[in-house]
């Protein structure tokens, strides 16, 4: 019995943890992250019903939820990855790239020869490839936005962006900064061991560079290196550092200005140059500088810089200076000068204001300032004899025919501390107006419509004094003012179709505010002022003119058997007359002169007459009547030839462009009734040169003491004209050009149209390596490592084009004019003056060029001065000397620096004074 009940025990917990097994398995084939399997066993159909088990197992808990969180992938982008040769995946989820192999994730991106990506820990190694020869080529670029960098190998995890680089190559502002070992930060920094930072582009070899034991690069931010000291050409220097700390900014922002250094003998050891840089705004600017010297000298400096896009633009510039020369205990020496200097330089843009325009050029400073300002070598500012300066303001009102305009000038004369002042110097001028046209005109134009009229006022306020006494003069007794108006009237008439008829009216005014009476003092036999008298004085002229002009025409052609080159050649001739009359605004009903009379050294008494506004502004009325007749004549001629360079067939050539002849005759003088011949001539020699020759003829004779009578010459036998002065300038320019274009027939110019004289590289570039587009820094992602290719430059056949570029200028100036008088010939002898001034350059290699100007003094028959100065390019390193061989300002300087202004204060420099007067040479 215990048997058979044993047996129906096990039988029922056998069919209960059948049933209990497949619910299990039915809890798993609903689960979504596991595929069920469809069973192929059927059970069949249990007829035995069973009862409620009280022992009912309850539902498990860890099959109902799942607790653990399933992993999340790190990248939330998708990964793009490709290579040119060939992509290779491996069973352990590894992908091979090679040849030129890119990847991509969001704004990161990997290029190299070589890349080993696992796709499931988002790690990535990139390394260069060895071509057939070993040559290592196609190195690692990784690009992460706008930042940068190029390596051998790189190891990089794209999900928490850090990355282990060797031998980085990296730019940061103006340098580039190279490491052995690099270890990259989620945040872009990088912590380098074994660092360089140069700006020199040979990043294998740098010519020098600062080696940095260690240093944290913050991109476009700075770079803070621990112990540093320079290297250059592989040599170390002892000249090290125990921290540094390079700043960078993209960003317009304020800092401080490093000063020089150096050494002068007559003012001592000095810091130069140093201060503080205001970022005020987007629109100016401000420099502060000072100077100091170890002997007492010091100076200040502001300069400023302002611009607003499409309003205007300038820059401001004043300096204080103040120079100790020589010791206090040996008085002779000592000298103290205060000197001052101010320029200033203001544009409006033509789109602010079409009616209103300021304007301003201020270049004003003490005589002695640009002498005691030298430096490092002579500057030519220090014999500039004139300064000028100039602040002007226009106004012109729309629908009217006046405009208003406003200047200040001032001039200076350092030779002799001289300045000439006009402040202020106003002038309103109305264009020609016809008054009498009308406005809506029915037939033909009336005579009287074509009488003009205009208008032209002046204000001016000036003087010419000493700097020192400048600011103590007195506006009303040292200052000279006054205004002035012109009205001048005409009309223009044709007289039988071919002659121009112009008669004219002009009445000129002038307002003053006191006048100089003067007095004939007997002690220095000369006319000296006696008083001055204080009021408003009106002093005026007019005058009337008819004068007639036409225009004729002349041909000739060649005869046949001169041949056919010649087509035409053409004569413009135009004769011009007028007659101009005018009262003697000196007769004493005027009032505008006054008579003296006094003794010479022989005893006999003389009368004369002077004006009390002979030193005004504006002058005094013009004395004597006036009646004269003035004729002009201006001649052209131009020949015509066949030639094939037009697409016309013909070519015009001027032989003489202009040809003038002006005299006149005045009736109404009692003596001295012909004026002075003027004479121009204008030959155009070529495009670029045209020669200009003015001359006047004198046409009296003179006396034993040189003084000119009422003799003309043509009466006295002497010809019709006696040269009295003429003169020309002559400036011309030779390079390697010019012989190329006389005997060469101008091939050097059309290969360059061509470009048939460049070689060219890939397309759109210069064989030389350059592209203008791409020139002024490397094409984005290119790599730092490429050689640059310099080509050179190659000729039509494709050989390589030796130039050695050179260029001489000089500029010549002549004048001839009268001089000392020969009481034996009666007649003035010539006095010829002249000047000279030349300079030229050589570049003999593509780092070499030497550069020089002098100028040479006819009277001392001497090279009055002269400066050289010689550059050679070292790459990444600038050597200039400038030296002043002969003169009162000997001297010298000798400058051997760092090209990039990052590291301007790496170099040497050696020079000397004009002032220590050593003989250096």
């Amino acid at each position: 019995m215990f048997h058979k009940h044993k047996i129906l025990i096990i039988l029922f917990i056998t069919l209960l943890g059948g049933l209990v097994i497949r619910a299990q398995e039915v809890r798993v084939a609903n689960d979504s992250s596991a595929p069920a399997r469809q069973d192929t066993v059927s059970v069949p159909k249990d007829t035995v019903k069973l009862t409620p088990d009280s022992l009912q197992i309850k539902t498990d808990t860890l099959m109902a939820k799942d607790t653990v969180r399933k992993k999340k992938n790190s990248l939330d982008a998708v990964v793009t990855y490709q290579a040119k040769d060939s992509i290779l995946m491996t069973a352990g989820n590894w992908a091979y790239l090679f040849g030129e192999g890119n990847v991509k994730y969001r704004q990161i991106e990997l290029q190299s020869e070589v890349i080993e990506m696992n796709m499931d820990s988002s790690l990535v190694f990139a390394k260069f490839g060895l071509d057939s020869i070993g040559e290592e080529f196609g190195y690692p670029l990784f690009k992460d936005g706008e930042q940068q960098y190029e390596s051998k190998t790189m190891r990089y995890n794209f999900g928490t962006k850090k990355g282990y680089i060797t031998d980085v190559i990296t730019q940061q502002g103006e340098g580039f900064v190279t490491a052995g070992r690099t270890k990259k930060m989620a945040n872009n920094d990088m912590f380098m061991m074994g660092g360089k930072y140069t700006t020199c582009d040979d990043h294998d070899h740098p010519h020098f560079y600062l080696q940095l034991s260690k240093a944290k690069v913050r991109p476009k931010k700075n770079i803070v290196t621990g112990p540093a000291y320079l290297v250059i050409e592989d040599v170390p220097l002892p000249l090290a550092i125990p921290f540094g700390f390079f700043p960078f900014s993209e960003s317009y922002s304020s800092g401080i200005i490093m000063p020089t250094f150096g050494d002068e003998m007559d003012r001592g050891f000095f810091l130069r140059d140093g201060g503080y840089y205001f970022a005020l705004s987007d629109y100016v600017d401000l420099a502060l500088t000072g100077e100091i010297y170890t002997k007492g000298s010091w100076g200040l400096s502001a300069r400023s810089a302002y611009r607003k896009r499409y309003k205007y633009s300038g820059n401001f510039n004043a300096s204080l200076l103040t120079t100790i020369l020589g010791d206090k205990v040996v008085p002779q020496e000592y000298s103290k000068s205060k000197d001052f200097k101010i320029t200033w330089t203001h544009s409006q843009d033509a789109k602010a204001n079409p009616y209103r325009s300021f304007s301003a050029s201020v270049n004003f400073a003490t005589s002695s300032y640009d002498r005691n300002q030298l430096t490092n070598i002579y500057n030519q500012n220090s014999t500039s004899n004139t300064k000028g300066s100039s602040v002007s303001l226009s106004q012109r009102f729309p629908n009217s025919p006046f405009s208003l305009s406003a200047t200040m000038n001032v001039n200076q004369r350092s030779r002799d501390s001289s300045i000439s002042v006009t402040l202020p110097d106003v002038s309103i001028t109305m264009s020609r107006i016809y008054p009498f046209k009308r406005k809506h005109a029915v037939g033909s134009e009336k005579w009287y419509e074509k009488i003009s009229m205009s208008y032209s006022g002046y204000l001016r306020n000036s003087i010419d004094t000493k700097e020192n006494k400048l600011m103590q003069s007195s506006l009303v007794k040292d200052w000279r003012n006054g205004m002035q108006h012109n009205i001048p009237i005409s009309a223009t008439f044709t007289f039988l179709k071919y002659i121009n008829i112009s008669p004219s009216f002009n009445y000129t005014e002038r307002w003053y505010t006191s006048k100089v009476m003067q007095a004939w003092n007997e002690t220095s036999n000369r006319l000296m002022p006696s008083d001055t008298i204080y009021g408003f004085n009106r002093v005026y002229n007019y005058n009337a003119s008819l004068s007639a002009s036409t225009t004729m025409y002349g041909f000739y052609k060649p005869l046949p058997f001169l041949g056919n080159k010649v087509e035409m050649i053409r004569h413009r001739f135009e004769p011009s007359i007028s007659l101009s009359a005018a009262p003697d605004f000196g007769d004493p009903r005027y009032g505008f002169y006054e008579s003296y009379t006094y003794m010479d050294e022989d005893g006999e008494m003389y009368a004369n007459t002077y004006s009390p506004y002979a030193n005004q502004i504006f002058g005094p009325a013009p004395q004597g009547k006036q009646g004269s007749l003035s004729f002009s004549i201006n001649n052209n001629v131009e020949m015509k030839i066949r030639s094939d360079e037009d697409s016309t067939g013909f070519k015009k050539i001027s032989l003489i462009d202009k040809l003038s002849l002006a005299m006149s005759y005045n009736m109404a003088a009692d003596s001295f009734k012909w004026s002075d011949m003027s004479v121009g001539l204008r030959l155009k020699f070529s495009k670029s040169y045209t020669l200009n020759l003015n001359a006047m003829f004198d046409t009296y004779t003179y006396d034993e003491k040189g003084r000119k009578v009422n003799v003309p010459r043509w009466e006295a036998g002497k010809g019709f004209g006696r040269l009295r002065s003429t003169g020309t300038n002559f400036s011309y320019t030779l390079n390697n050009d010019t012989f190329s274009k006389l005997f060469g027939g101008g091939k050097t110019d059309e290969t360059k149209k061509d470009g048939s004289q460049q070689g060219t590289g890939e397309e759109g570039e210069l064989a030389d390596g350059m592209n203008p587009e791409t020139d002024a820094q490397p094409a984005e992602g290119g790599r730092l490592r490429e050689k640059k290719k310099e080509l050179g430059e190659f000729d039509a056949d494709g050989y390589q084009a030796n130039k050695v570029p050179w260029s001489l200028a000089f500029s010549y100036g002549m004048n001839l004019g009268y001089g000392d008088f020969n009481p034996n010939t009666l007649e003035y002898k010539y006095k010829l003056t002249h000047n000279l001034s030349f300079n030229g350059n050589i570049q003999p290699t593509k780092n070499w060029r030497f550069n020089f100007n002098a100028t040479y003094d006819f009277d001392t028959k001497k090279i009055a001065y002269m400066n050289c100065s010689v550059t050679r390019d070292l790459h990444c390193w600038q050597m200039s000397g400038s030296f002043i061989p002969i003169g009162p300002y000997k001297s010298y300087t000798f400058t051997i620096a760092v090209s990039s202004s990052l590291l301007k204060d790496l170099k040497y420099n050696q020079s000397s004074s004009y002032r220590e007067g050593q003989q250096w040479y």
